[in-house]
């Protein structure tokens, strides 16, 4: 169904929930919370399957193509590509219709829409935008963002990954880390050294790499708490033409900050679940008798007030965002504020559940809460380490002086690498 340009937000309003209706289930029809029934999950990363993690694949997917073949599934991107190219009004209109209905988890292409796509719109060249854009919106590629390596850490500049000119093409040899959701990937986003003559910020060449390519090796990293989102890949003389570069050759700094701005606002902005954390959070305080607690009304308070306060600077930064101005270090501010909220939610825990959460008895939406604590300290690497998030907002915001010892005039291969953290 073509979405006109030319119709009012009441009408695309309309056209929206009468699509929602005829293919999605009203969340009115579904069953309130309550506490005691229907599953305890609350993990923030996830142990499945691979049959489980296929399946969750496939429905995402079959929605995205849905939604995207009926008009609402690019609807402030350029018609060019594939969008619907109408402003933002009419996404939040759309965004406000489905979240009256109960659809497919879309967790799977918050990288590649979240994150990739914005680069290749800004960065890539005519014939991979082409390419890319509208299959990436209309689920039929998943992308996923190759940056940390593991003699980098948080130095992103300080990459080893070598990309080598050969005629038209390019030839991509190293290693990256920590690469959630290589496993389904069909594309990645890749920043590799292409001269390491420059310094450390200046050699660096983002590219368009197909992870289904000969030399492409993906192995799974398993993380503490059991699940295995996150996975190691391996390079080995992978072939990538030139055409899919993003940028010009040695300016991928550039491309990483597009592509890390837009990460910390997708992740400083990602949202719980089907049932909020305040809904289960408050059920259970029902639950064990602490409604009337003065310490844990206070703290309770806190945890929401902050909150609240969070996802308005969120929404600021994100409207920014869709306003077509660039992403700034608020989102920085916004990563910040997710992880200290995130840790003042398990010290809520910690104080109600107690030894609850150590041990697993069995009592329904105790123990289970002690995979969202075991998640929380990854999220403080995600997206940058809190430190460096520190430093943005000191430099950016602040005004201070940069870290001392940064190189940034010696040619990469002159510099001893992990010495540096910026």
């Amino acid at each position: 169904m073509a979405i006109s340009t030319n119709q009012t937000i009441e009408q695309f309003t309309a056209d929206a929930h009468k699509f929602l209706a005829a293919n999605a289930e009203s969340r009115e029809s579904q069953k309130a919370f309550v506490w005691g029934e229907g599953s305890d999950n609350v993990s923030m990363f996830e142990e499945r399957s691979k049959q489980s993690e296929d399946e969750l694949v496939e429905r995402a997917k079959k929605w995205r193509q849905q939604k995207f073949d009926a008009g609402f599934g690019w609807i402030t991107g350029p018609t060019q590509y594939g969008g619907a190219g109408l402003t933002n009004e009419f996404e939040k209109a759309y965004n406000r219709a489905e979240s009256q209905y109960k659809v497919p988890n879309q967790s799977i292409f918050q990288i590649g829409l979240g994150m990739v796509a914005p680069t290749i719109l800004a960065h890539a060249s005519d014939e991979a935008r082409e390419k890319f854009l509208r299959a990436m919106w209309r689920a039929d590629i998943v992308a996923c963002q190759l940056f940390s390596e593991p003699g980098a850490g948080s130095d992103l500049a300080s990459l080893q990954t070598k990309a080598e000119r050969d005629g038209d093409e390019w030839i991509i040899t190293g290693q990256k880390v920590w690469t959630s959701g290589a496993q389904y990937s069909d594309i990645g986003e890749i920043i590799c050294r292409t001269d390491p003559g420059l310094p450390k910020h200046k050699g660096l060449t983002g590219f368009i790499v197909d992870m289904h390519a000969p030399g492409v090796e993906i192995r799974p990293l398993r993380q503490m708490t059991g699940g295995a989102s996150f996975n190691e890949v391996f390079y080995n003389e992978v072939r990538v033409p030139d055409s899919y570069r993003l940028g010009e050759v040695n300016n991928g700094w550039g491309v990483a900050l597009t592509t890390l701005m837009n990460e910390r606002a997708s992740i400083g902005t990602s949202s719980g679940g089907d049932v909020s954390a305040f809904t289960r959070i408050q059920a259970m305080v029902q639950h064990f008798g602490l409604t009337n607690d003065p310490i844990v009304r206070e703290k309770m308070a806190d945890l929401f007030i902050r909150t609240k306060v969070a996802g308005y600077n969120n929404q600021r930064a994100m409207d920014k965002i869709r306003a077509g101005q660039t992403p700034g270090p608020e989102m920085s501010i916004a990563k910040m504020a997710l992880v200290e909220n995130q840790k003042r939610m398990n010290d809520f825990l910690c104080l109600v559940l107690g030894s609850k959460l150590q041990a697993d008895t069995g009592e329904w939406g105790t123990y289970s809460w002690s995979q969202f604590l075991l998640g929380a300290p990854g999220m403080r690497i995600a997206g940058g380490s809190d430190e460096v998030m520190r430093n943005i907002v000191g430099e950016r915001v602040l005004g201070l002086p940069k870290d001392t010892g940064i190189d940034s005039k010696s040619a990469f291969r002159d510099i001893k690498v992990g010495t540096q953290t910026s």
